[in-house]
């Protein structure tokens, strides 16, 4: 009954056994999965659902169990590879009630199939699984043993499939679209949400077959000294010229995600601007060639850092992060940063978005890549953007 399958079903198998090996890694009997993009990425579910209580039941054996909302239950039944069966759901009149909890239904669903005094995995640090939820488990299922999961199902993502990789690709060619769009129609006096809304409009269209999902952040695009903030959006203010405006925004083919940053800037730009894209540009270089299966995150900072310092540039936090599937609020995966004191061995297939961006207290530069770490030399960039300050003057 599903609508077809983004991936084949080996993949999906190949996916559940590197999980399950994690899970008796960790001694855990029954892992609940509430993170969209975990359940999405475990079973095909998607849907505009994670607002409410879900999530994904994986035992050591046997296909895993979608359990949500009665409504979004049709929804799985047209996405998910599991049998019919194996799809369960709660009632409506566990929406938001102060009666009732919509986790008692996942407990009685837990106990009967022998769990009760189990070790239970859940995902305690996760934007959709509330101190209420967990709160409720634990009182309806008091012999059991918690054990927190926090991105185990994160982790066996780090590496994509051939089969993902083409996905990111085709995000890709989206991303370059719409920043491709951008450069054309950006002027000065165009009010943002115009430009916005032709972002959106490249977006959602996509390139040849690779049709436009939403993606799990809007554009970001803060001008001027406002630029210095890393997560503004948008309003209705107008282009100007003499400002530098960055624009952090991804293209998404189901689901998956290849984010790029690049700055514009109208008019003749200053020096301080200049001199900090030809270290920046430099840095990435350094850092796409530390970017080799078998060297560390960490690694990729250093050489990163090691230029921007010696051209008298400071900057602080991670340098990038992991990217693949997502959805709102954020497309990271929230397992490796690329800082000084990651260790984590960078693998063939792993694809992490190289985000060395500069804030300074009234001005800011964003210029990143997509990258996919290769089975041997540097890192190769998924978009093909030009790696430079935009100009029209």
């Amino acid at each position: 009954m599903h609508l077809g399958l983004p991936f084949s079903l080996d993949e999906y198998q190949r996916r559940l056994t590197l999980v399950r090996t994690a899970m008796k890694e960790r001694g855990i009997d029954v892992l609940f999965v509430e993170d969209p993009s975990n359940m999405a990425w475990l079973t095909g579910y998607d849907g505009w659902s994670f607002y409410v209580h879900q999530g994904v039941i994986v035992n050591l054996e046997g296909q895993p169990l979608w359990w949500g909302r009665k409504m979004d239950a049709q929804g799985a039944l047209r996405t998910v590879w599991m049998e019919p069966e194996n799809v369960l759901f709660y009632t409506d009149d566990y929406i938001q009630s102060t009666q009732r909890h919509a986790m008692q239904t996942l407990a009685k669903i837990l106990r009967d199939r022998g769990f009760e005094n189990k070790r239970i995995g859940v995902e305690l640090e996760n934007y959709y699984f509330s101190a209420k939820a967990y709160l409720t488990l634990q009182a309806e299922l008091p012999n059991a043993n918690f054990i927190d999961a926090t991105a185990l199902v994160n982790w066996q993502r780090t590496v994509k499939s051939d089969e993902e990789q083409i996905f990111i690709r085709k995000a890709a060619k989206i991303t370059d679209k719409m920043l491709d769009g951008i450069f054309e129609r950006a002027e000065p006096g165009v009010r943002k949400s115009d430009l916005v809304a032709e972002i959106y409009a490249d977006a959602i269209r996509g390139v040849d077959d690779a049709w436009g999902d939403y993606p799990a952040i809007v554009p970001l695009l803060p001008s001027g000294s406002d630029a210095a903030a890393a997560h503004l959006t948008w309003d209705g203010r107008s282009m100007k010229t003499g400002e530098a405006t960055f624009f952090e925004l991804s293209g998404c083919y189901r689901r998956y995600h290849a984010p790029q940053c690049r700055t514009l800037f109208f008019g003749k730009p200053p020096a301080d601007l200049l001199n900090a894209e030809s270290a920046l540009i430099d840095g990435i270089e350094a850092g796409l060639e530390a970017a080799i299966a078998g060297n560390t995150a960490g690694d990729i900072y250093r050489a990163l850092m090691e230029v921007l310092t010696a051209a008298g540039i400071e900057r602080s936090g991670r340098a990038g992060y992991p990217i693949g599937l997502s959805y709102p609020p954020d497309w990271g995966e929230r397992t490796v940063s690329i800082r000084d004191e990651d260790t984590t061995v960078l693998q063939p297939g792993m694809t992490f978005h190289f985000m060395p961006a500069l804030w300074q207290d009234d001005w800011g530069l964003e210029i990143t890549e997509t990258i996919l770490i290769k089975d041997s030399g540097p890192a190769e960039c998924l978009c093909t953007n030009p790696r430079k300050l935009i100009v029209k003057e």
